[in-house]
């Protein structure tokens, strides 16, 4: 694979170009912006390289899906799920650079979507045609199903994998993406948690009054309050009846992957300026909460004034955008009926609940020969053994391909512990491009021979 690496090696420039084309696409799926132009940008890349290509519409609505397909020369086939959307650049006042231009200081490259997600794209084609130069075509048939919706929970993406499951038909799936740890190691993920977003809201007058009416008018903002208090104790418990009936404890094999986990917590506190995590956790039981628990997160407050200065207001309305991480087994149509009989339960019936997104949990059995292989080739290219866990703590729709299609499945990637995917001064390190490229470009051909 030396030959391969090596081409890799002295065609990151051009590999970086296309990044940077792609970066300038602000394909903000909340906002809808850019979203057809980018589809179109991502279909041309993998035309470039020699791909078959359509946009194809999801059942229900949503943003299009660029597919693609690319004969190799053995009958497996990958599967590779991506996305081109990304999160809003919001605040802009916390970059250090202009969000939607590649920036690049020292050896980090800085843009929005360059991690999380268009960094793993363009590695993925960089590996594919560097196999192309080097060995005159790619070991393996090649898929790409990329979508533009994954940052907004990925709506009608189950409909849209079950209508064209003869097209998504593959051997294995890499996942989107995946980053190394403080010690440079790959963390190789079987499983991603669960998902429910939703929206609560509250409603007082027919308009904001002066605020000296809070004698005798309600106030929803204190009305919200009280209803997400009732969610979760100052001692991290859930109180949503039933909330735990259906979490599975972690199979004997994924206990051990736990244990064999690093201590990290120290590097990660020291990133977040944090003095210490939740509950004083450490140690395996770190590592315990964070990739097994699920959660219920307040992501967003609004209500009233909130501007400069004071304005003496009683607001008519409040919301809060509130989402739970969930485990195997969990369900969020499940979780969603139960939130709507707690609320009402504890007597607030007023408080609406707006669903927004939801992902069913998953993870692909630690034993599997994908897994298995990703490891080992990742092993040959970092230097080190990768770090495999059954889940990320994150979210994504890796059920569909997982439990839909049959599809063992991991990511393999570009990031790295400080990328800040989400948050304002998104980078990358082109030592972990170029590491991720190579590593990909190992997965195919060690797939080949499997």
């Amino acid at each position: 694979m030396e030959d391969v690496y090596r081409h890799i090696e002295e065609h990151l420039e051009e590999s970086l170009a296309d990044l940077a084309r792609l970066c300038a696409l602000p394909s903000v799926s909340a906002q809808g912006q850019a979203i057809q132009e980018t589809a179109e940008f991502v279909a041309r890349l993998l035309e470039g390289a020699g791909f078959r290509t359509r946009l194809l519409p999801k059942p229900g609505g949503g943003h299009p899906v660029v597919y693609g397909e690319l004969e190799g020369a053995s009958p497996k086939t990958l599967v590779f799920y991506n996305h081109y959307d990304v999160q809003p650049p919001e605040p802009l006042e916390q970059w250090s650079s202009t969000p939607f231009q590649l920036t690049r200081r020292d050896d980090r490259l800085y843009a929005r979507g360059v991690s999380d997600d268009k960094g793993d794209i363009v590695s993925r084609l960089a590996a594919l045609r560097a196999l192309q130069a080097v060995r005159g075509r790619v070991p393996v048939n090649i898929k790409f199903c990329i979508e533009g919706d994954e940052e907004i929970g990925s709506p009608n993406l189950g409909p849209f994998v079950l209508e064209n499951r003869h097209l998504l038909k593959g051997d294995a799936c890499l996942w989107e993406g995946a980053s190394v740890d403080w010690e440079g190691a790959l963390l190789v993920y079987a499983g991603a948690k669960g998902l429910l977003y939703v929206q609560l809201e509250t409603r007082g007058a027919n308009r904001d009054v002066h605020s000296s009416w809070a004698t005798v008018i309600p106030n929803p903002a204190w009305r919200l309050i009280w209803a997400l208090a009732t969610l979760k104790d100052t001692d991290e418990r859930i109180l949503i009846g039933g909330f735990r009936d259906d979490v599975l404890p972690p199979a004997p094999e994924e206990e051990a992957a736990l244990q064999s986990l690093p201590a990290d917590e120290d590097e990660r506190l020291r990133a977040l300026g944090l003095p210490s995590f939740l509950k004083g956790v450490r140690g395996v039981e770190y590592h315990r909460r964070h990739l097994f628990e699920p959660t219920c997160t307040i992501d967003g407050l609004t209500s009233g004034y909130q501007g400069e200065g004071a304005k003496t207001v009683l607001p008519a309305t409040a919301s809060a955008k509130l989402e739970f991480r969930l485990v195997p087994e969990q369900d969020p149509e499940e979780l969603l009926s139960g939130l709507r009989r707690h609320l009402d339960r504890h007597g607030f019936q007023d408080v609406g609940i707006t669903p927004i997104s939801g992902e069913k949990p998953v993870r692909t059995p630690l034993s599997s020969p994908f897994l298995k292989l990703v490891c080992r080739t990742a092993e040959e290219v970092y230097g080190q053994p990768p770090r495999l866990l059954p889940n990320m703590a994150g979210t994504g729709p890796m059920y569909h391909f997982v439990r839909d299609l049959g599809l063992p499945t991991t990511g393999a990637g570009v990031g790295y512990p400080e990328s800040r995917a989400h948050a304002p001064d998104e980078n990358i390190r082109t030592g972990d491009f170029i590491l991720g490229t190579k590593h990909v470009a190992a997965i195919l051909d060690g797939f080949a021979g499997a």
